[in-house]
């Protein structure tokens, strides 16, 4: 049985090692149990500590009072203490799970949080780092994006958004692994931009590839929920988001809504918006449904010109016979 040391719930660890001398074999059952799941326990009533365990409610119970707790409620409040910010989301959640809602109040509550969501974010932006992070983003040469667990797919959006006004945008969230996108960061240097996204509960992959960027000379932007967001001490420029919400770890319409403002803010100072996004529109032509008849971009000038139609533009009815006399 190993004991846990200088983590959060060491204080149950150090009672467990104290009292270990004179614990029944149940006890010790439920301790290794408790050393090799903390964070788990932290989340677990009395009966699931129990049925997890293999015990009665009742020696879950006496194993609290041995480590000199008043009862389970006293020893659950000790373990979570330090892991606050990870089990949170599950409490929350627990709790309201155990009120009765309908699927309507369910609808209603999640709608309503995402929009006090997005207002409290736009009451709260400092807008002076926006206008910092849209400036080094623009002057990037290569602009590196870090995203893990659900944060990965508003990183892919937010590549998404930038792709069209910068010239290298790069994901490093992939199939590949973070020691891959660890492989990719070597390459950044000062001309380059690192920008982290990452919001309760923290993943550790973000944050060390945030200490990488710095260390490669990199600007580092955070978008994050909050200035003790471990995120936050590793960044030139952060953007905060609140993310809180009833019954997931996070609100990510509040993120997505942040990372529009900023790839719109980008996309404004991008030297020739309206030719880029001509260029993009051409590039996805054949992919757009209905969109055989439309004119291309000729790349000059204030915009679209109409050229001869391709190929796969079927002409117009009567054309080629109209085309035979002409010729005569």
């Amino acid at each position: 049985m190993s004991i846990l040391v200088d983590t959060p719930g060491t204080t149950v660890a150090q009672r467990i090692a104290q009292a270990l001398p004179r614990l029944s074999r149940s006890h010790r059952q439920v301790a290794d149990y408790v050393l090799e799941h903390p964070l788990q326990v932290a989340t677990l009533p009395i009966d699931e500590l129990a049925a997890a365990v293999g015990v009665s409610v009742a020696t879950a119970n006496r194993f609290a009072r041995a480590l000199d707790f008043d009862g389970y409620a006293t020893f659950r409040a000790e373990l979570v203490r330090g892991f606050e910010p990870l089990v949170a989301p599950v409490e929350r959640m627990r709790g309201n799970l155990e009120r009765p809602s309908t699927v309507s109040e369910v609808f209603a509550t999640a709608l309503d949080e995402s929009r006090r969501n997005i207002e409290a974010t736009r009451q709260t932006l400092d807008y002076a780092a926006c206008e910092a992070a849209v400036e080094r983003i623009g002057k990037a040469r290569s602009i590196y994006i870090g995203g893990f667990g659900a944060s990965a797919w508003l990183a892919g959006l937010l590549q998404h958004g930038l792709d069209g006004s910068c010239n290298d945008v790069r994901l490093l969230s992939g199939v590949s692994g973070v020691t891959h996108a660890a492989r990719t960061l070597m390459h950044a240097g000062p001309q380059d931009v690192f920008i982290g996204l990452t919001f309760p509960r923290y993943l550790t992959d973000t944050i060390s590839l945030a200490q990488i960027a710095r260390s490669q000379g990199c600007s580092v932007i955070a978008l994050t929920d909050r200035p003790s967001s471990p995120l936050a001490p590793l960044a030139d420029v952060a953007l905060y988001c609140q993310t809180e919400t009833s019954y997931r770890p996070n609100c990510e319409t509040s993120v997505l809504a942040l990372i529009e403002a900023l790839t719109s803010a980008v996309s404004l100072r991008a030297p020739d918006p309206v030719q880029s996004a001509g260029r993009i529109l051409q590039a996805v032509r054949p992919w757009l449904h209905g969109a055989n008849g439309l004119p291309r971009i000729n790349g000059t000038g204030n915009g679209a010109a109409s050229l001869p139609h391709t190929s796969d533009a079927p002409a117009p009815s009567g054309a080629g016979s109209k085309k035979k006399k002409a010729s005569r």
